[in-house]
């Protein structure tokens, strides 16, 4: 396996994989101006051996409804949020850590042949969320920035690509609010042509000097921005921490999952998926903590705000992460524009739950019910197996889904009749 090696660096080993992690310089100048960086080397992960062979063990006890099978796509160090080339050449998955993947299935046997780091002469901080316009542009929104990649398809075969700001670092947040906490961002394209991105702010509730520059920033929301940049505007309001949504094929309003406050109890308060129908709703944090329970720091105050309530309450503290509606033609026709979510478990329980993939459909009428996709990564022993974050569609109509427990991406396909 080829790594790169730069000054002190130290060979770590994660996910099982071993791979060279080292500080990069930041030529995003340099790329700009389509100028070389000298970087002539990738990170490439194994993607055999006992490691994987663990994974497609685990995953023989996945249960999902009859004629769906799942297999391991690739294995992909702390895999988060997943951004699916428009031409089918390549996944770009993010990752909580300073990485950002590429992942190639380059004989098209629906099982990766290769994962190496993404523009690796770049130095990241937290690109959590990689996502695609339909023209082909890349973006990945990190912490504190916001950056767009050109013809990625193309250029991620180089180590050098071509690479702008979008939201220049420290321009996303402001830097006095730059946390370890709810920092996750993920982003996608509306069907305005803008982009939404999602900032989750860092506290488990809100406290009271802060919901001024909150609700300016559009942190504890959802904000939208032209793809250069401009345009600024805050989307949405009264969200605790959001790290999925996408917009519904038909209607093209907006859904979105929140995670809900911690430390209240093993049962309360529910997680939501929530569904937007107008710029500038409210969706009740810090007063509610989830779905119509009132939060103890705010309790007994009048709520400020019309809040829209979620349209559908999910076990508590399943953490629910990524979505995509499903608009391939793989599957059977009830899963036409239903939702696959990624519930990535609870650490705020006595027992576990979560660690499952969700399927939700919503009916003519906006009503939607949501119910276990595939799920078997907690064990008997309650302990977890795998954590999915979040789910993406390729070009066949198949799912892949991302864990950053194990550091891999699964792959759903349908053989049934």
């Amino acid at each position: 396996m080829k790594t790169r090696l730069l000054g002190a660096t130290v060979a770590l080993f994660v996910s099982g994989t071993a791979y060279a992690q080292a500080p990069a310089p930041d030529n995003l100048e340099k790329l700009s101006n389509f100028q070389s960086t000298g970087t002539t080397e990738f990170t490439r992960i194994e993607q055999g051996g006992d490691y994987a062979a663990g994974i497609k063990k685990t995953l023989e006890r996945i249960s999902l409804p009859a004629g769906f099978k799942i297999g391991l796509y690739a294995v992909v160090p702390d895999a988060r949020h997943i951004a699916v080339g428009p031409q089918g050449v390549v996944v770009f998955v993010g990752t909580r850590k300073d990485k950002v993947w590429s992942v190639t299935d380059r004989n098209k046997d629906r099982v990766a042949d290769e994962v190496k780091d993404f523009a690796p002469s770049l130095r990241f901080a937290i690109p959590n969320g990689p996502c695609f316009s339909p023209d082909g542009m890349l973006y990945i929104a990190e912490q504190n920035r916001v950056l767009t990649f050109p013809a990625a398809e193309f250029f991620y075969e180089s180590p050098d690509v071509a690479a702008f700001n979008v939201v220049k670092q420290g321009d996303l947040i402001p830097p006095s609010e730059e946390s370890y906490n709810h920092t996750a961002r993920v982003c996608k394209i509306g069907p305005d042509g803008k982009l939404y991105i999602s900032l989750g702010q860092p506290f488990n509730v809100a406290p009271k000097d802060k919901l001024d520059l909150y609700r300016e920033q559009g942190m504890g929301g959802i904000i939208r921005i032209n793809t250069d940049g401009t345009g600024r505007e805050v989307y949405t309001y009264g969200v605790r921490n959001s790290v999925g949504h996408d917009f519904h094929p038909q209607t093209g309003e907006l859904w979105w999952t929140d995670n809900q406050v911690d430390g209240m109890g093993d049962d309360i308060p529910p997680g939501e998926i929530n569904h937007q129908t107008a710029a500038g709703q409210h969706f009740g944090h810090p007063w509610y903590g989830g779905g119509d329970v009132r939060t103890n720091e705010y309790a007994g105050e009048e709520v400020p705000y019309d809040v829209v309530m979620p349209a559908v309450a999910t076990v508590a503290h399943a953490a629910d992460l990524g979505m995509t509606f499903y608009t391939g033609k793989m599957f059977p026709g009830k899963y036409s524009n239903a939702i696959f979510s990624a519930q990535h478990g609870s650490w705020n329980r006595t027992t576990p739950v979560g660690a499952r993939v969700m399927v939700t459909f919503i009916d003519s009428d906006g009503n939607a019910r949501t119910e276990p996709f595939a799920e078997g990564w907690i064990d008997e022993n309650d302990e977890y197996l795998g954590r999915p974050v979040d789910v993406a569609q390729l070009r066949d109509g198949s799912l892949i889904v991302s864990d950053d427990l194990t550091g891999a991406l699964y792959r759903i396909w349908y053989e049934g009749k």
